[in-house]
């Protein structure tokens, strides 16, 4: 099994940095790892990776779930959910990701869970990313 989760992590780092109506709303806060120290919020950041072989004949290719986490401050929840409606714009369904190596055949949103941090304050969304990628 060959493991794209790196070269796909770029592709989606990128690709949300260029949507506009993502930038709009966080700017350039889109993190691979967020920095140490106080945040400046609304942000968004890459979560937790899990790839699966997918082996068919003739196939070698992995289904990998990947989710992006959206940070808000703001009250409610309407910031949080206007951030993750601008992911979902720029990533669902989105077969064009160019990862290096690899073809992606599916990439689609599978869930989407909107949480109350214990803080009280804190307002997160935790988006799921299903892809099935095999070797280019």
């Amino acid at each position: 099994m060959s493991d794209p989760s790196l070269p796909l992590q770029a592709e989606i780092i990128g690709r949300l940095k260029a949507y506009s109506t993502l930038t709009a709303i966080v700017g350039s806060r889109i993190h691979d790892q967020v920095p140490s120290g106080p945040q400046t919020f609304p942000y968004v950041a890459l979560g937790e990776c899990q790839v699966l072989p997918d082996k068919a004949q003739c196939v070698d290719g992995t289904e990998t779930f990947l989710q992006i986490d959206a940070w808000s401050r703001a009250v409610g929840f309407p910031e949080v959910k206007r951030i993750a409606a601008a992911i979902v714009a720029a990533l669902d369904d989105n077969e064009t990701l160019n990862v290096a190596a690899y073809n992606v055949v599916v990439f689609e949103l599978s869930s989407i869970q909107y949480l109350r941090d214990p803080d009280g304050i804190t307002r997160h969304a935790a988006l799921t990313f299903r892809a099935l990628i095999d070797l280019a």
